[in-house]
């Protein structure tokens, strides 16, 4: 699963690798955790990228409870087309969710080791995500889900499954709304990973509470 993740980069790094004109209000976040609100790229309906920001943990538009959100943090890229909570979202309304590094813990004899995995120098890259648009009782919520895979060789070590990461040739792709059937395994394909390291860093990161920088160190 991806359940936290960073986003270190300024406003106008963000802009510049994702070709925005804008974007909401930023600063530097060390330790982003689920349910509360995160930087998306979604697609106009004029086909240009908009930045925005969403309510990490999906509420499908058929619930009637936004509480469903805290299950759907991630969806699993095998099971998008058919499962009822994903399938519209992964047709009509995917999105990029820019990030400079994830946490994965290990289940070691001494506890649980954290890991920071990143590019080299904390780059910009993409998760993979979906988003939708609930309405109950005069109250409107955007959110989203980061989509997960199964781990590759590099990331197994320390977990079972990883965010799947859009490699930056296919975000225009990713985000096409007139692509209506779009086969995870072309974005799979692309070895997005192959420039991440993987650093053991302090238990720091395990209080979501902690957003500074010594919680990479």
């Amino acid at each position: 699963m991806c359940g936290r993740y960073n986003l270190i980069a300024t406003g106008q790094q963000i802009r510049d690798h994702f070709s925005l004109p804008s974007l909401p209000a930023h600063n530097p976040d060390y330790n982003i955790p689920p349910g509360q609100n995160i930087l998306a790229v979604v697609q106009t309906e004029d086909g240009s990228g908009r930045a925005v920001n969403l309510h990490w943990g999906l509420i499908p538009s058929w619930s009637k409870d936004r509480a469903i959100s805290k299950h759907l943090i991630n969806a699993r890229a095998e099971t998008l087309a058919e499962k009822p909570s994903f399938k519209q979202a992964y047709q009509h309304r995917r999105c990029l969710i820019p990030a400079t590094g994830f946490f994965e813990w290990q289940s070691t004899q001494s506890g649980k080791q954290p890991y920071h995995i990143h590019q080299h120098d904390n780059a910009l890259f993409a998760f993979a995500g979906l988003w939708e648009h609930w309405e109950r009782d005069q109250e409107t919520v955007y959110s989203c889900t980061i989509i997960t895979t199964a781990a590759n060789d590099k990331i197994a070590p320390i977990h079972n499954r990883m965010p799947v990461i859009i490699a930056a040739e296919y975000y225009d792709r990713w985000l096409d709304k007139k692509t209506k059937r779009i086969e995870m395994v072309d974005f799979l394909a692309a070895d997005a990973y192959a420039a991440m390291q993987v650093t053991p860093i302090g238990t720091r990161i395990n209080n979501p509470l902690h957003n500074d920088e010594s919680c990479l160190r």
